[in-house]
């Protein structure tokens, strides 16, 4: 059945990111949710608080592993072994961004993706949509899937 690398900064980590890992677990023996470190970013929290939060939400399933990194997600994915990546398209447009990063990855690693589109009634909700609510103070209990954010 293979591993995918889901990554992402998951700044929050929301339920459409985890509508996506629950539908991969049909498709991949294993799933890597890859924390991302970019320094040039300015995140709500620290990585190490969002692996932690995130791995707590898998804490019983074995086919969930979290773990941070830093640097090109191909070369990630080479280090852990895995034969994927997987990616979440909420739209048209995320659609056209993940094809053309794909093919990127297949041109410069070899490393093919698979993209899951997001559920229609989990499609508005994005990560900067999230963040946007919080620096407001509204309440964003339904969007996140790890309790840090609410």
């Amino acid at each position: 059945m293979g591993t995918a690398v889901f990554a992402g900064s998951f700044d929050p980590f929301t339920v459409g990111h985890a509508d996506i890992v629950q539908r991969a677990l049909r498709l991949f023996g294993k799933v890597i949710i890859a924390v991302g470190y970019n320094e040039n970013k300015r995140y709500m929290l620290p990585t190490d608080r969002r692996i932690a939060a995130i791995a707590s939400l898998y804490a019983s399933d074995p086919r969930v592993e979290v773990c941070g990194y830093e640097g090109l997600t191909v070369d990630f994915v080479r280090r852990t072994g895995a034969d994927f990546i997987l990616r979440g398209a909420r739209s048209a447009i995320d659609f056209e961004f993940e094809r053309t990063l794909a093919d990127t990855n297949r041109a410069v690693a070899g490393v093919e993706t698979v993209i899951l589109f997001s559920r229609p009634e989990l499609a508005f909700v994005s990560s900067s949509m999230v963040r946007e609510l919080i620096h407001n103070g509204y309440d964003v209990t339904s969007y996140v899937a790890v309790a840090d954010y609410r």
